[in-house]
């Protein structure tokens, strides 16, 4: 143990020196610390264990989701949402359940040995997109404001609008498996649910407020204040499941509405959890690589490689490309916004939810996510920069 956090440490130390040489250049963090993770886990040099179970996955996953919701959605400018039917509402409103739909038809085409409920599952899994992948295009300000707008808001908010819907197929699928009455399962649902959604409501308003009280006072010191958010983001999630509710929907719902109360000085108080949850992220990639990816590689077969294919291109591209349609954006402003909806964090948790749940197709529908997530970590970290800069000259011309 004490050698493997050794390794762990030096690695982490050099990414984190060269980690801004890294976001300018065509590779990101998760697509480095995939690799390391694979190649220092048991199918190269040995270096790092592959005995971490899916709870180890599951526990550092929730932990990193859990932040990244609550951020995403405190730093989502709703304002946007409000102008009208503009470029993150048609997104959400319609070019996600479009992507659901078609990632529906295309599994329930292409595998089987899926049931009609475990292909809505896969389509659902895969419309979460991940910001985190395409932060070569939030962060370039060569790329026009409005799109880098709307991709990060509809980052920040699909990956939660998307639980509830995985939720409800989940809870389908079990009633057909189980025989249980599908009314029963769905009250259970709608009762985990609920419950996320009032912890949420009720924890970040109590936080938000005591927070923002302490923070005009100058009793939040410099220091404290780095965590003050990442365990209240935490406290969100641990409290809705403790209580049987969903984790998720609270952590999202909690950032929202910590949004909302701290609006006014919302950088400060969000830099802090925002660093911790980039850097629980690049674990998680590091586990991903070394304990599924090298695990699983050989098992993706022709017919998983074209799924993933499709899931980034048509799945995706399609329905963004239709309901941005009469609203002005350039056919390559469309394209663009159709082409970085990268698939990552949200996903593989998703994954671990699934094989929890135990659903007969679990272990495949975990495969084809696993194997979309690795093909996106690199299709999508190298075209982000190179991608950034031609829309930019686009949009100039």
């Amino acid at each position: 143990m004490s050698e493997q956090l050794t390794i762990l440490a030096i690695f982490v130390f050099l990414y984190s020196i060269i980690a801004g040489r890294v976001d300018r250049s065509m590779l990101s963090g998760p697509i480095i610390f995939v690799a390391a993770g694979f190649v220092m886990g048991p199918m190269g040099l040995g270096w790092l264990g592959g005995s971490e179970s899916r709870a180890d996955l599951r526990m550092l996953a929730d932990l990193t989701l859990a932040i990244v919701l609550f951020t995403d959605a405190a730093n989502s400018n709703l304002s946007t949402l409000k102008r009208g039917f503009g470029i993150p509402a048609r997104m959400l409103l319609l070019g996600l359940p479009g992507s659901i739909l078609l990632g529906f038809g295309l599994a329930l085409v292409m595998f089987d040995v899926l049931t009609v409920f475990e292909a809505a599952i896969l389509g659902t899994m895969l419309a979460a997109t991940d910001a985190a992948l395409g932060k070569g295009v939030f962060g370039n300000e060569a790329v026009p404001g409005r799109l880098r707008e709307g991709l990060n808001v509809e980052s920040g908010l699909n990956d939660g609008l998307c639980v509830p819907v995985l939720f409800v197929f989940v809870a389908l699928e079990l009633a057909t498996e189980t025989r249980v009455e599908e009314g029963l399962v769905l009250k259970l649902l709608s009762e985990e649910l609920g419950i996320g959604l009032l912890v949420g409501l009720g924890t970040g308003a109590i936080g938000s407020w005591l927070l923002w009280i302490c923070y005009r006072l100058h009793w939040v010191t410099d220091v404290w204040v780095q965590v003050t958010i990442a365990a209240l983001a935490l406290s969100c999630f641990e409290i809705a499941q403790s209580l049987n509710g969903s984790g998720y929907i609270a952590a999202f719902t909690g950032g929202m509405l910590a949004g909302h109360i701290g609006r006014g000085k919302k950088h400060d108080l969000l830099i802090g959890a925002e660093g911790i949850g980039e850097t629980l992220a690049l674990l998680t990639w590091l586990m991903f690589g070394y304990a599924v990816i090298g695990q699983v590689f050989q098992q993706f077969t022709w017919q998983i490689f074209v799924y993933a294919l499709l899931s980034l291109t048509v799945v995706r591209m399609v329905p963004v490309y239709l309901c941005m349609a009469g609203s002005g954006e350039s056919v390559y402003s469309r394209i663009f916004l159709g082409w970085f909806g990268p698939r990552g964090l949200a996903s593989i948790v998703f994954a671990v939810i699934v094989l929890d749940n135990e659903l007969e197709g679990a272990k495949f529908i975990a495969l084809v996510v696993t194997c979309t997530v690795f093909v996106s970590l690199i299709l999508h970290g190298v075209t982000a920069n190179p991608l950034a800069n031609w829309i930019a000259r686009k949009e100039s011309s």
